[in-house]
């Protein structure tokens, strides 16, 4: 495949799929004179570990390189033992053996070592033994673990600890390797500031500096990155340039898209050549791949979830082969998924999901898709990739995922599946800090959502706090009508206050939930099947209003910290949430109601080993505390059994 022409002043964007992205761009790099290898250097042995071989290692020497003894004991004459037994020991004299040490050559005339534990000494200096021993017992011979002119490892080998042991066991004192890749990483942008700035309105931190720098590292480059640049595309060509002279690969981040401002697919293409601009996977999708001066360039869009995955999928296998190594894999396995996962038709979906053992299989909840949202990667056990022509997955569905963590941490993780809360969070904290080996791993799809996910087997423990209007219960009531004849048993975490988040001060002078039908008056709402949302519809219901007299009643967000950040940010007037998460944003509160939370899970696994830790932590007085000083919790119910 050809490169794709690139005028300087195009702001297209196309949609190749990323296989044929990487082959356009592998041609644009052959064509451009991109090395094909770094070159080789040789180091000390004991400083190569991670490198890749440049050449074939071959076995100067044998291991060991004399027979030698494989035990403490002495060294015997086979033949002068046959005959010993229990009731028939043989007695050595002083001339028939020499005692041995391990890893002393074997004394010549002697073809066996016998245990000290089992040779019996004498007064007069004889060896008496009551077993008869073959040839080379205990015996490691010359070459036993390598011999001389052997293949000891091939080119293109990653080196890791013990392989370095083996060399230098072979002989080696120095080692032909692949030099790390130099991979220079260039920032631009009016509004990215260093690590450590102050800031002021409409700047960023440049974290996807310091983010593609280690996974450049951890891929086994020599990471350097440039000053910020700013949006001027005379500067930015002028910096890349340098770049490409001194770099195997450059990485220039953000300017990507098509805005205004975005000039790294125009100075790519002015400055060398652009073999894609937009590649079909999300997110990530105005990724630029292009060549400088015979160096590969990849321009990295600037939301870091983007960014980080760019490197995964595009510079991580550029470095691997600039090493002459296979790329790195991360293991994989099959999921169930908990909820349901909507994906765009035309583009790989890159997901991000947790990941816990639930009834001997393993889950997969999805986590917050947004390009920007890198807690979604910190949060991350695996990736799943819903194919280009996939629209979607359904729940319960069976996904390939991608670990990023390891299977027995999996298996020791507690998935919590429903309302948002942060106790959980606190919850999950403080079990961590008790035993590391522990992780609570909750995800937000609304009280319903979660007994739903509890129903069909994917998660442990579901929080609820589903108010049933004909009764004035909380939970139970849904618990019935859900999960029918299923042994349920249902655990009081806590008491909240629920109401209704405004800005400080309270502005527009809001009392009570009748107040939001005022015009001009701007609401978010919590999403279907939320508790919260619940409680709203209830109290609406019992004041006669129409859910549509409210000004952003179909608003959905899915947290109550989200509710708090839109009120924060002046996009919202009002929001229903609890007092935790207004205060949390410095917000004023309106209160509501207060209400149960409760963890709703089936009495077969209470006993569970792995809950344990759970219900022992919600004993704790530290823990109540901290809960209670989260402000409008009574921890005076927390752990106790109400179904």
């Amino acid at each position: 495949m050809s490169p794709v022409p690139m005028g300087p002043a195009s702001p297209f964007v196309s949609d190749v799929p990323a296989a044929q992205a990487l082959a356009a761009w592998r041609e644009s790099r052959a064509a451009a004179g991109c090395p094909a290898r770094v070159d080789a250097v040789r180091v000390p042995v004991g400083q190569a570990v991670g490198r890749v071989t440049a050449e074939p290692v071959w076995a100067a020497r044998s291991s060991p390189a004399f027979d030698s003894a494989g035990m403490d004991g002495i060294a015997v004459r086979a033949a002068g033992t046959v005959g010993a037994a229990e009731t028939t020991p043989v007695l050595l004299g002083a001339e028939d053996f020499e005692v041995v040490d391990t890893g002393d050559p074997l004394p010549a005339g002697y073809d066996a070592v016998v245990m000290r534990e089992h040779v019996h000494h004498t007064g007069d200096g004889r060896a008496e033994l009551r077993a008869a021993v073959p040839p080379y017992q205990h015996v490691r011979s010359i070459g036993e673990d390598i011999s001389a002119a052997e293949l000891l490892l091939p080119e293109g080998h990653r080196l890791r600890p013990v392989d370095v042991a083996a060399c230098a066991a072979a002989g080696a004192t120095e080692l032909a390797v692949r030099r790390a890749p130099v991979v220079v990483i260039v920032p631009t942008g009016d509004e990215i500031r260093p690590i450590g700035a102050e800031l002021g309105p409409g700047d960023i931190l440049d974290t996807n500096s310091m983010m593609l720098a280690a996974q450049a590292r951890e891929a086994g480059g020599d990471a350097r990155v440039t000053d910020i640049v700013p949006d001027d595309p005379a500067a930015i060509t002028a910096v890349l340039c340098a770049a490409a002279a001194e770099a195997d690969l450059v990485l220039l981040v953000a300017g990507s898209s098509a805005g205004r401002d975005d000039y790294t697919a125009r100075v790519v293409a002015a400055a060398g050549s652009v073999a894609v601009h937009g590649v079909a996977v999300r997110p990530g999708h105005p990724v630029v791949l292009g060549t400088v001066e015979a160096t590969p360039v990849v321009g990295v869009p600037g939301y870091p979830v983007s960014a980080a995955l760019t490197f995964d999928i595009f510079a991580a296998p550029v470095l691997a082969e600039l090493e002459g190594a296979a790329p790195r894999e991360r293991p994989s396995t099959t999921a169930r998924l908990a909820r349901k996962l909507p994906s765009v038709v035309g583009m790989d979906d890159w997901v991000r999901v947790r990941l816990g053992r639930v009834r001997d299989q393993i889950v997969a909840t999805p986590l917050p898709r947004g390009a920007g949202v890198l807690t979604s990667l910190v949060l991350a056990d695996g990736l799943l990739v819903v194919p280009s022509g996939v629209e979607g997955q359904h729940a319960g569905a069976d996904v390939r995922v991608e670990l990023l963590r390891g299977l027995g941490e999996i298996g020791r993780t507690i998935v919590a599946i429903g309302s948002h809360d942060l106790v959980l969070d606190l919850a999950a904290s403080a079990l961590r800090a008790a035993d590391p080996l522990i992780t609570l791993a909750s995800s937000n799809v609304g009280s319903l959502g979660g007994l739903v996910a509890l129903r069909d087997g994917l998660c442990h423990v579901a929080g609820s706090h589903l108010l049933d209007p004909s009764t004035g219960e909380y939970t139970l009531p849904y618990v019935d009508k859900l999960l029918g004849d299923a042994d349920i048993a249902v655990i009081r975490l806590v008491h909240r206050d629920q109401g209704l988040i405004v800005a400080p001060g309270n502005p527009l002078g809001l009392t009570e939930v009748g107040d939001l039908t005022r015009p001009g008056l701007h609401y978010v709402n919590r999403q279907r099947g939320a508790g919260t949302r619940a409680l709203l519809d209830h109290e609406l219901t019992r004041r006669g209003i129409d859910a549509t007299e409210i000004l952003g009643y179909s608003r959905e967000e899915h947290t109550h910290l989200a509710v708090a950040a839109a009120v924060a940010a002046g996009r919202a007037d009002a929001g229903m949430g609890i007092l935790a998460a207004a205060r949390a944003f410095g917000l004023d509160f309106v209160a509501v109601a207060q209400e149960p939370y409760d963890l709703v899970l089936r009495t077969d696994t209470w006993s569970d080993e792995l809950l344990a830790p759970l219900w022992a932590l919600l004993e704790r007085a530290d823990f109540r505390a901290g809960v209670e000083a989260l402000g409008g919790y009574s921890c005076t119910e927390t752990g106790r059994r109400i179904r």
